[in-house]
């Protein structure tokens, strides 16, 4: 029995590797295509431009994954049985659950190395495409803000102001902190430069100005040293300010969902269904096969054609319900946890009747 796992597995995962590598040679093609014009204008040397599509392949390949592997089944289930293999494995007394085992472990790889992909890789490389749009291609990059004042929620009765951000260092400069009551500004802070002590976790300010209004009084305290603070901001949120929630890993975008919660903000339906969709995506490539192995068992006689046609039309279908479930959540429309799985949930559904009703 091993030796038929590892035959299916095999031509599974070769086949799954070229339909890959299919895709993505056909997206640098054809971006390459609609870009040579702007490379050459702006003086793009050919080191940079490699790297910049190698910045796109962990997106092309983690969005053409579940077509990619539907594609595979289809087509090694079909060769199975025009080849009157798959019959013959049904003769020996393997059933249709005994057969996908093979092709869920290879799925099972490619998901793992999806999520760690979605999670970490991704961001990594998105934050790279960024930049070199940014500095090669002329586009502006709002989420980065070298001069521009920062206005921070600190909590739920406390805004932050920052001047000037180091991104690299998280050193901040010309530091306002505003404390309220409802509407009443209870207390201002101003500082010259705000750094994290990592031993006090606490932040050091530099040159504070210190002003609480009273109702009949303002009472004033300037120190020109150091003052510590104590913020629900942390040193590495800080750092991350200048990212897009598709530039952080998947950590930093957990701990940037909770931090904005701690501080009150309430429109975080778009974040949240970003942060699932990169799992849900991942565990696409295992649902499909549900879907690929029992249709394909259906269709004794199939060509490559009509399997490719399958997979597309199929992913178009997955694609479509995905973005329009998306839009529903992103705007508030529907619990943003349940628009990220619910793709995944109707098409396991299918999977399941199409496993419950083959013949084989």
């Amino acid at each position: 029995m091993k030796r038929i796992d590892t035959y299916i597995a095999r031509q599974f995962g070769l086949t799954f590797i070229f339909a890959s590598l299919s895709f993505l040679a056909l997206f640098v093609i054809l971006d390459l295509i609609e870009n040579i014009d702007r490379f050459i204008d702006n003086s793009v040397d050919l080191q940079h431009i490699s790297l910049y599509y190698l910045s796109f392949l962990p997106e092309v390949f983690l969005a053409t994954t579940p077509i990619a592997v539907l594609l595979s089944s289809l087509y090694i289930t079909g060769r199975l049985s025009s080849s009157s293999e798959l019959s013959a494995i049904f003769s020996a007394g393997l059933s249709l659950r005994r057969i996908m085992l093979p092709f869920a472990f290879v799925s099972l790889v490619i998901t793992v190395f999806n999520i760690i992909n979605a999670g970490w890789i991704l961001p990594e490389t998105t934050a790279y495409k960024n930049t070199f749009m940014r500095e090669f291609l002329g586009k502006n990059s709002e989420h980065l803000f070298p001069e521009s004042r920062i206005h921070i929620l600190e909590s739920r009765d406390r805004i932050l102001s920052i001047g000037k951000l180091e991104p690299n260092t998280g050193q901040a400069e010309k530091i306002t902190l505003e404390t309220f009551d409802g509407s009443t500004i209870t207390q201002r802070i101003d500082a010259e430069k705000m750094n994290y002590n990592a031993d006090l976790d606490r932040w050091i300010m530099t040159g504070t100005r210190n002003r609480t209004f009273l109702p009949d009084t303002t009472l004033y305290r300037y120190d020109p040293g150091n003052d510590t603070l104590k913020l629900s901001i942390t040193a590495s949120s800080l750092k991350e300010l200048h990212l897009r929630p598709e530039e952080m890993n998947i950590v930093q975008h957990y701990r940037y969902i909770e931090e904005k919660k701690d501080a009150g903000f309430s429109n975080l339906q778009t974040a949240i269904i970003e942060l699932h969709s990169r799992i849900a995506l991942p565990i696409t490539s295992l649902i499909i096969i549900l879907i690929g192995v029992p249709l394909s068992t259906r269709k004794k006689r199939s060509g490559l054609a009509i399997e490719a046609g399958i997979s597309i039309l199929i992913g178009f279908l997955y694609i479509s319900l995905e973005k329009t479930i998306h839009a529903i959540g992103n705007g508030g429309m529907a619990d943003p946890v349940l628009t990220a799985w619910l793709p995944n949930i109707i098409f396991l559904g299918v999977g399941i009747v199409l496993y419950k009703t083959s013949k084989t």
